[in-house]
């Protein structure tokens, strides 16, 4: 029978730290699968985005929400990842439509995993690529309506924008 070395043990841990990344990308992020989220992220998450920050699995709810309240067609394809001791970085494309206005948004996610759970995110993805996709019009719209708290995850993608 084979020894489990602990570069083996290692090994298997950041295997299953780079799946979990992956399923909440793919799953939480652009399928609101929130029951997956309980065990993928810790109760105490902190998810930096670009220049905004959530926290918790309320704030898990609160950000998917943004992007399915604009998108609600969203897809997430992990294009690449690399793992290293707690951090998993993982390379994305989102698809969306908004408003028959088909879009693309390349970005980078750096989860932090602790006790096998992801326990912080910092996301960056070229906000300034989706503005031009979007058109500038339809970009302040969607930043007011944010910044007015009349974009939320209740909120439809068609009101007025």
């Amino acid at each position: 029978m084979p020894r489990m070395t602990e570069a083996t043990v290692r090994s298997a841990e950041q295997d299953e730290q780079s799946a979990n990344a992956r399923r909440a990308l793919e799953r939480v992020c652009a399928r609101g699968d929130f029951e997956a989220a309980r065990d993928l992220y810790r109760s105490d998450f902190i998810d930096h985005v670009n220049r905004m920050e959530f926290r918790g699995h309320a704030g898990i709810r609160e950000s998917v929400g943004i992007y399915h309240a604009i998108f609600p067609d969203l897809r997430i394809a992990v294009e690449d990842q690399l793992t290293e001791g707690d951090r998993v970085t993982s390379r994305w494309t989102m698809h969306g439509t908004y408003r028959g206005r088909r879009v693309t948004l390349a970005g980078i996610t750096i989860s932090r995993f602790a006790d096998g759970m992801i326990a912080e995110d910092w996301t960056a993805s070229d906000t300034l690529d989706l503005v031009r996709q979007l058109g500038l019009r339809r970009a302040a719209i969607l930043g007011l309506r944010y910044a007015t708290g009349r974009l939320s995850p209740n909120a439809k993608a068609s009101s007025r924008a």
